[in-house]
């Protein structure tokens, strides 16, 4: 079987001479599977990141529909075990894979359907674009999904999902797929075929939400779960609303409190820890004042935003969009991304452009590998 490397000895600054004895030494590595940094060092040790990712959006009405034909044609249960279409980036080869990193896909389910139990090591999170109905049942707890409400399951908690009314629901669903695959650490098991009749209530708050969904209220019985992640399993779009909303009405009172002027954020957070809600992935809610417009920012990792409501124009390296409510897109690792919101009453509920972001940044903060430039400065 011939060897795998291959080597060409090249004629340039910073290269040894091109002679009959270097053609040998290449030979010679190439039969030891060997590979010298002078010829690599300039792919591998790049001056700054080159994403194999490109910047690319996802048009919401497009997957939307698509997501319901599948809906008539493909059953859920064992061996899909979910109706879940993942955004497949450009220049990944066709890979299921939005970024290096991060997998996205939109989920539908048909009415009285049930997604079947099941755990993996992946950490995972549900984001609801639109609609309401489904109940996600996380360790026998059924949690419910709404607009605007922001789902996260750490790795490892059997879970099922169904759908309790007369009509079909979609949500994205994000997940670290893509770095466990990469770093060959994910494991996958089957749970129940059915979910129980207890399990099947429709709660308008879960039991995780009663215990840790206080605002700045730890219980003092709880026992914090061992396992990575928020125990808390909803995040509800009120509570986000409310503090985008308070951060824009002190910064017009003159108190600060935005990213930047007319940029409001907040970051979902584990209430048990204070950090990322999950060890992998980080989430967050930004809110963009009509007519505001944020300072270009570039940041190692990766992210994909959903647009949730209002609409602009988006700005990722040098491609530009125009997005509106639902639409997804790609920001790959060191790529400028900037942001001008349109957003009108027309298009919008709160007269502004509100981003869903979910990203690999814990991963990049962990390894100390973070960095972000804004406006020339570097940290």
């Amino acid at each position: 079987m011939g060897s795998p490397v291959r080597l060409q000895a090249v004629s340039a600054v910073g290269q040894p001479e091109v002679t009959p004895a270097l053609e040998e030494l290449y030979r010679g590595f190439e039969q030891e599977l060997l590979v010298p940094l002078w010829t690599e060092i300039g792919d591998l040790m790049p001056a700054h990141p080159r994403s194999r990712a490109a910047a690319h959006v996802w048009r919401w009405e497009r997957l939307r529909a698509l997501a319901a034909q599948a809906g008539q044609l493909v059953p859920v249960g064992r061996g899909g075990e979910r109706r879940a279409i993942a955004l497949a980036n450009p220049s990944l080869g066709g890979r299921p894979f939005a970024t290096p990193t991060l997998w996205a896909a939109i989920q539908y389910l048909m009415p009285g359907e049930d997604a079947p139990e099941h755990r993996h090591t992946q950490h995972a999170f549900r984001f609801v674009v639109e609609g309401e109905g489904v109940w996600t049942v996380v360790g026998g707890d059924p949690v419910a999904m709404r607009r605007g409400d922001f789902l996260p399951q750490a790795g490892w908690n059997m879970h099922a999902h169904h759908n309790a009314t007369a009509e079909p629901m979609a949500w994205i669903d994000g997940l670290d797929i893509p770095f466990q695959y990469t770093n060959e650490a994910q494991f996958f098991e089957f749970g129940r075929d059915e979910i129980s009749d207890t399990e099947r209530i429709t709660p308008d708050r879960s039991r995780a939400e009663r215990l840790w969904g206080h605002p700045g209220l730890r219980p003092l019985a709880a026992v914090v779960p061992a396992a990575p992640g928020s125990p808390l399993l909803a995040y509800r779009w009120e509570h986000t609303d409310r503090a985008l909303d308070d951060q824009l009405a002190l910064e017009k009172e003159g108190f600060g409190g935005t990213v930047e002027p007319g940029h409001a954020a907040v970051r979902f957070s584990n209430p048990s820890t204070g950090a990322d809600v999950l060890p992998t992935i980080r989430a967050e809610m930004h809110r963009v004042a009509r007519g505001a417009e944020t300072a270009p920012v570039r940041e190692t990792g990766s992210s994909v935003y959903q647009v949730f409501d209002g609409s602009g124009t988006v700005t990722v390296g040098e491609k530009s969009w125009t997005v509106t409510r639902g639409d997804l897109f790609v920001v790959p690792s060191w790529q400028p991304l900037s942001v001008r919101a349109e957003a009108g009453a027309t298009d919008s509920d709160f007269g502004a452009l509100d981003l869903f972001r979910f990203s690999d940044s814990p991963i990049f903060e962990a390894l100390r590998l973070d960095r972000i430039h804004v406006e020339g400065t570097i940290r």
